[in-house]
């Protein structure tokens, strides 16, 4: 996998610097605002996928893969809509800002409400894993 820290390379990025480009969340997705989204890909590892995910103005949804994120800026509530597993965690708010870890397991339905901006640095399961 390519992106901004190649395997077999000793490389450093800035990631809050990173330029994302962004791009309006599709609409199945939009709960409210007129948010925008992007990825910068940064690589792999261990079969991971690495990247930069930033969300602006709007409030989305979507179904998590199994995933480990650090906010690096801003903000955002997460509403947890459907937990596999655990029905009793459906309903509950995380809200997380910068310097945040959090752990989403794959097929827990979220509800993403940003009133600026969120970035953070994800570590996901590989598509098609």
């Amino acid at each position: 996998m390519s992106g901004l820290l190649p395997d077999g390379r000793n490389v450093a990025v800035h990631g809050t610097g990173i330029d994302v480009e962004l791009e309006a969340v599709d609409p199945a997705d939009t709960v409210s605002g007129s948010p925008e989204q992007g990825i910068a890909e940064l690589g792999g590892i261990a079969g991971a996928e690495l990247g930069i995910w930033e969300l602006r103005g709007g409030t989305v949804t979507d179904t998590e893969v199994d995933e480990l994120f650090i906010v690096l800026s801003g903000s955002a509530s997460i509403e947890l809509l459907d937990v596999p597993g655990d029905p009793g965690a459906a309903g509950s708010v995380v809200e997380v800002a910068a310097g945040d870890v959090m752990r989403l397991v794959a097929g827990t339905r979220t509800r993403w409400t940003v009133g600026d901006h969120i970035r953070k640095v994800y570590v996901a399961e590989a598509e098609g894993a």
